[in-house]
């Protein structure tokens, strides 16, 4: 089952997603107000129990795709976290002994089948495809063996970055990761279930049909249970959380000459038994 967050009719809905379209559930739960508050309650099974059996409440194309949590308490990236991306640096170094991570805001990111936005000041905007986990079970200072116990769902990232912006300071790339709309999640969540879902998948990018990034998650440097307990042992995680794990090589910055996008531009971010994250290219408005 495929849990959403859209926007129809002037509303913001969740439910799931089945082939014909979209089925409201938020109405029959009332003090759930959003994905997060489900999440929290453990309330994703009730929700495809809910779910079976019932028409759609809105055919596809009445329907528009939000990110499928909003407002989270905290979205944390993990960066520079395949080998081949460390040796796209160039700079002589094996693996780190800590991982990068840096924050990014809900404002920054769109949903599927919306545009990516281009921003007027710097035409740099890069595609970067990861899995993201939504965290259900809060925890501070977990243990990597029981981190998956903390999982309640995943989805897909297009981590768009403006790359002239990661370069205005030195320790810092937070500026060049948060411009509005820049980036994008979804299309929805899949419960997470089973470790399989992670330790065999792989994830792809593709940019107008080209295949540009293709890895497998168990080559990360970081594996995500090991994501989780680091981040812990700083910061309470709490449900509704979402750590974006780390993107392979073959971003468009790491082409000679670069190869940014532009607008008309249709990336596509896919990864075993979660799906596809589509998102279009416009300028800023």
């Amino acid at each position: 089952m495929k849990f959403a967050t859209v926007h129809a009719e002037g509303m913001q809905l969740y439910g799931a997603v089945v082939a014909e379209g979209f089925i409201a559930l938020s109405p029959d739960f009332p003090d759930w107000p959003s994905l997060r508050e489900v999440i929290a309650a453990g309330g994703l099974a009730r929700l495809g129990e809910a779910a079976a059996g019932r028409a759609v409440s809105h055919p596809n194309g009445t329907f528009r795709y939000e990110i499928p949590v909003p407002n989270p308490e905290k979205i944390i990236c993990v960066g520079v976290n395949f080998p081949d991306r460390n040796a796209e640096y160039k700079d002589g170094t094996a693996q780190p002994k800590h991982m990068s991570l840096f924050p990014r805001f809900a404002r920054s990111f769109t949903g599927h089948d919306r545009p990516l936005i281009r921003p007027p000041e710097n035409h740099t905007l890069d595609y970067e495809g990861e899995v993201a986990v939504v965290i259900g079970k809060p925890g501070r200072r977990i243990a990597s063996e029981n981190a998956y116990d903390h999982i309640a769902a995943l989805t897909l990232c297009n981590e768009g970055t403006i790359r002239d912006w990661v370069r205005h300071a030195k320790f810092n790339v937070t500026q060049g990761k948060n411009w509005d709309n820049s980036g994008a999640i979804g299309p929805w969540l899949v419960p997470f279930t089973d470790a399989a879902q992670l330790d065999e998948a792989r994830i792809q990018t593709r940019v107008n049909g080209e295949l540009r990034q293709d890895d497998e998650l168990s080559r990360m440097m970081f594996p995500i249970r090991e994501e989780i307990a680091y981040i812990s042992t700083f910061t309470t995680l709490v449900p509704g959380d979402i750590i974006i794990t780390g993107t392979p090589t073959g971003a468009g910055a790491r082409f000679d000459p670069p190869r940014y996008l532009k607008p008309g531009d249709l990336v596509e971010v896919e990864a075993t038994g979660i799906g596809t994250l589509r998102n279009t290219v416009e300028d800023e408005a």
